[in-house]
């Protein structure tokens, strides 16, 4: 896979090391084990994956390079160009402006425009709507345009299902970046609507089987189904495509029941009403939780998990690890006040917390360690060693890495 160019602060020196020899003894990624970092008094279960993925580190490099190449242009960011904020405090410093806010509330107005401006396209991509007004104000999009290849890939995908006159059915947030700008792509070539979860697809269920009328379709769906949608015509044959932070397993559950109705419907000839999307799973999200179900395989006193807390991937990594152990979502080190206290994100009503007695008194203390696909390897380093800062007598970083030299 293709080597980017990042800026070195973000490349780790400890959990680098350890992804390194791992890729080296798997390059297949077969083994989705966690590695254990054994310090002592405390116990540190890595996650197989983690981290920076092939669209984040490609945004990050095209964000720098716009920013190297054009320093007497005003350079934009459409909106964050990952949910990371360390990675978009630093473009700011260096000069880089915000267009709008992830849910896309407008910072910038585009009378300020000017057509030699630079605007960058996050990772996420954007709809045509927005394409079409850059566009118009004679902006070159294409060059520093960081849309993921597995986002661009969905895309490509629900193109298909409209020529084959499938409606798209999107598994994603409906306010997220990244669900907007697949949901009107997807509209452009066929009908489309957004579910959030298993729930609101068996609605969707009872739409299609004639069970929820259309008027109530349109009060239950409102805002998230395209243009000129009718649920009496445009269930009639159907795909499954997701925003690809959400669960995988989530998504193919859906799938596996929207597919069921169709069955129930059409026993002869379900495969002309369903098709078959597998396709449209990013690879890096399910490696990410791939790898956290090899974390809740492991007997542990608690996971940290580190992110933006805007960050859709992460928040579906602390779901998972909720499921087996005491969970805090953290942005960064600073969240650990002390070992008594601990600031976290509650990701479900979207508030801060604060824990005391969160680190356990017996020893050695074993903790789950993991982070999103937006959040340096740095500091994920940073949270361990702010860690290991409250115990004595630990076995030191420079001994321990040095089982993990291969070669």
């Amino acid at each position: 896979m293709k080597k980017f160019d990042i800026p070195a602060y973000y490349k780790s020196s400890i959990t680098g090391k350890i992804k390194e020899a791992r890729r080296i003894l798997d390059p297949r990624k077969k083994d989705f084990t966690p590695t254990e970092l054994d310090f002592g008094p405390v116990k540190f279960y890595i996650a197989r994956h983690f981290g920076f993925c092939y669209g984040v580190e490609n945004a990050i490099e095209k964000s720098y390079k716009a920013l190297e190449d054009n320093p007497d242009k005003k350079v934009y960011l459409l909106s964050q160009m990952i949910h990371n904020q360390e990675v978009n405090r630093d473009l700011q410093s260096k000069g880089i402006e915000f267009i709008m806010d992830t849910d896309g509330t407008q910072f910038i107005p585009w009378e300020n425009l000017k057509p030699e401006d630079i605007v960058i396209i996050p990772a996420f991509g954007t709809t045509l709507e927005i394409e079409q007004k850059l566009e118009q104000i004679g902006i070159e999009i294409q060059k520093y345009n960081t849309t993921c290849p597995f986002v661009e890939k969905v895309w490509k995908r629900s193109a298909k299902l409209g020529e084959e006159q499938h409606t798209i059915i999107i598994h994603g947030k409906h306010n997220h970046e990244e669900t907007r700008a697949t949901f009107s792509h997807s509209a452009e070539k066929a009908p489309a609507v957004i579910v959030k979860n298993l729930k609101e697809a068996e609605l969707i269920g009872e739409v299609i089987k004639k069970n929820i009328s259309k008027a109530d379709f349109y009060k239950l769906f409102e805002g998230k189904y395209s243009e000129g949608f009718d649920p009496d015509i445009h269930f009639n044959k159907v795909g499954v495509v997701n925003q690809t932070t959400m669960l995988a397993t989530e998504t193919q559950e859906i799938a596996d029941y929207i597919k069921n109705v169709m069955i129930e419907l059409y026993p002869e000839d379900h495969k002309e009403h369903f098709a078959d999307t597998r396709d449209t799973l990013c690879y890096a999200t399910n490696d990410n939780q791939d790898a956290t179900y090899g974390l809740l395989e492991q007997d542990a006193d608690l996971a940290l998990i580190v992110g933006g807390y805007n960050s859709s991937n992460t928040s579906h990594i602390v779901e998972l690890c909720e499921r087996k152990f005491p969970s805090y979502f953290i942005n960064s080190a600073n969240e650990i006040a002390s070992r008594e206290e601990i600031n976290h994100f509650d990701y479900i009503n979207k508030k801060g917390l604060v824990t005391r007695g969160w680190l356990p008194e017996n020893e050695p203390v074993k903790i789950v360690l993991t982070s999103g696909a937006s959040c340096p390897d740095t500091l994920v380093d940073e949270v361990m060693l702010k860690v290991l800062s409250f115990f004595e007598n630990t076995i030191t970083v420079e001994a321990l890495l040095s089982e993990f030299e291969v070669g």
